[in-house]
């Protein structure tokens, strides 16, 4: 498999886990971006994601580490921290150090997963990851939908791929044919890249009957929130709602997460509309898993050589994709590490 040729760092919010992962008082162990990382949920409900090192004489807080109130406490020293990395008790001492501290990762939690914000120069987040429900300001609501985690959800870890081939995904009309075996067309009728978060909508009509799309009952909107979200809402067919997420693990992998929601069916009692929403995600899951065999063993083309109708799409979101790469430098905390 080839190794990426796009920067594994670029800047945006990235999803770590799903929330029901995170318990209260649990400590998570994880790995992304190059970094030792925990993420834990406090006894307000607040879930943090910051390095797995102590700030002190650099225990992994991840082995032991155990959560008091509102805080991480170190299995080494007893040392505690809060959730934004500052250190709140020394037990042997009568006051914190003041300029110890541990760095730590904008955290949100939204369609039933954690996200947190990466950026090389440390820039706070400057757009918010996209709601998969009020995204589109229909009315809808997550009671209208049974819960994604964990019956309709799906995690394929450390993947050779990029966040980038999953977009690019989203403005490829070709590959429906050859990768899901269906006959449909999308014709596009939004590409929006003018800003940080994008709008790809598509209508879909059947391969050979491309002369109108007026009658076309069924269609996909997408919301992309930079290279690490993607949210879809899909209309006329099966209505439902996804969440793709890729985050990378280190310089040559990542971890891909898939959400499906499905609409709640009010001729059915909730047995029956949960059993059947779990079929009919299981079959959005398994279109999204013919993608991801094709990502995994991809090598990224640049140039493309595309043809003359793939060539607006593909280009408009390369162009807005380069934002999210800025020109990497060491953090300072790095730059002290031995």
């Amino acid at each position: 498999m080839a190794k990426p040729t796009l920067s594994m760092k670029p800047t945006g919010w990235f999803q770590v886990a799903w929330s029901a992962e995170i318990g209260p008082g649990d400590v998570t162990r994880m790995t992304y971006f190059g970094r030792d990382l925990v993420a834990w949920r406090g006894e307000s409900g607040q879930v943090s994601v910051m390095d797995a090192y102590c700030g002190h004489l650099g225990a992994h807080l991840g082995y032991g580490g155990t959560v008091v109130g509102d805080r991480l406490q170190c299995p080494f020293h007893g040392w505690e921290w809060t959730a934004e990395g500052r250190n709140a008790c020394i037990p042997y001492e009568t006051r914190p150090n003041l300029g110890a501290r541990i760095q730590t990762l904008p955290a949100v939690e939204r369609n039933e997963a954690v996200y947190v914000w990466h950026d090389v120069h440390g820039r706070p987040p400057y757009f918010d990851v996209p709601d998969v429900f009020t995204g589109w300001d229909d009315g809808v609501t997550a009671d209208d939908y049974h819960p994604a985690f964990p019956g309709s959800a799906l995690l394929r870890e450390r993947l050779e791929l990029h966040p980038q081939y999953v977009l690019e995904n989203g403005v490829d009309f070709a590959h429906f044919k050859y990768v899901h075996k269906v006959p449909i067309m999308p014709v596009f009728t939004r590409q929006d890249f003018d800003e940080p978060v994008s709008y790809v909508d598509f209508t879909i009509t059947f391969d050979g009957s491309l002369s109108s799309i007026d009658d076309v009952g069924s269609g996909v909107h997408a919301i992309n929130a930079g290279l690490g979200v993607a949210v879809t809402k899909s209309w006329g067919m099966v209505d439902n709602r996804t969440a793709s997420a890729v985050t990378p693990v280190d310089d040559r992998t990542c971890d891909v997460r898939f959400s499906v929601w499905i609409a709640r069916r009010p001729d059915k009692d909730e047995a029956a509309s949960r059993s059947s929403a779990q079929r009919n995600a299981q079959g959005v899951i398994d279109q999204f898993l013919a993608d991801i065999e094709i990502w995994s063993h991809q090598r990224y083309a640049d140039p493309a050589r595309l043809v003359r109708d793939e060539h607006a799409g593909f280009t408009a979101l390369r162009a807005w994709a380069e934002q999210f790469y800025p020109a990497e430098q060491p953090r300072s905390h790095e730059r002290q590490r031995p």
